[in-house]
């Protein structure tokens, strides 16, 4: 499989693809068909076999997909089999929300340290891990082998902090920052800015 040539498009229906499949084989479904597939997803049966295809089909023809063997190679695909050590970067109404979501641990994303500059913060125990200053952050990551973090801070802060992670050898952030990192190539960003997402909701809505 050559990642390389697989839109980003075909990456972001994958999760799709594994939380359908993963409600199939909770309720004791084993095997669907595109087409099956389709009507439930709303996504025709032609875009998910080419979307499947790049990374082996998976099916038979005139047999279908075995869910869960489908729904464990996708995990994999996913890097879903691995699991993934966290920080989060901000501990206001955001990070404890995310901090406190119990199926990131079911992905394998274990939260392993939160941080934040605020003192009257500081301390605090979300879940089972308390809030540690800023200063700290450095040494808990490298200790710790973190290889993914999460900013849920201000613009004006990301930035900073941003360098620091890539200087401590982040793999990957998870930006909820209303700003565009720049980092290098090596390291992956995958920006969430929920202000655009609602105002795309409320275009669509205006135009009902």
């Amino acid at each position: 499989m050559d990642s390389i040539n697989i839109s980003q498009a075909v990456i972001k229906r994958l999760p799709r693809y594994y939380r359908y499949l993963g409600e199939l084989k909770d309720e004791g479904i084993e095997r669907i068909s595109s087409r099956e597939l389709s009507e439930l997803m709303h996504v025709t049966a032609s875009q998910i076999r080419a979307d499947l295809n790049h990374f082996g089909g998976f099916g038979q023809q005139g047999y279908g997909y075995k869910v869960r063997n489908l729904y464990d190679e996708i995990a994999k695909i996913l890097g879903l089999d691995k699991s993934h050590k966290l920080v989060v970067i901000g501990a206001g109404h955001l990070g404890q929300a995310l901090s406190n979501y119990v199926n990131f641990e079911r992905r394998g994303f274990h939260i392993l340290g939160i941080f934040d500059r605020d003192p009257k913060l500081v301390g605090k125990k979300i879940r089972d891990v308390y809030v540690a200053p800023m200063e700290e952050l450095e040494d808990f990551i490298r200790c710790n082998d973190i290889d993914i973090a999460v900013l849920t801070i201000p613009k004006t802060s990301a930035v900073e902090v941003a360098k620091t992670l890539v200087d401590c050898n982040i793999r990957a952030i998870w930006n909820f920052a209303h700003v565009d990192l720049a980092v290098p190539d090596d390291v992956i960003v995958e920006n969430v800015h929920l202000s655009e997402s609602l105002m795309t909701l409320s275009y669509n809505l205006s135009r009902m």
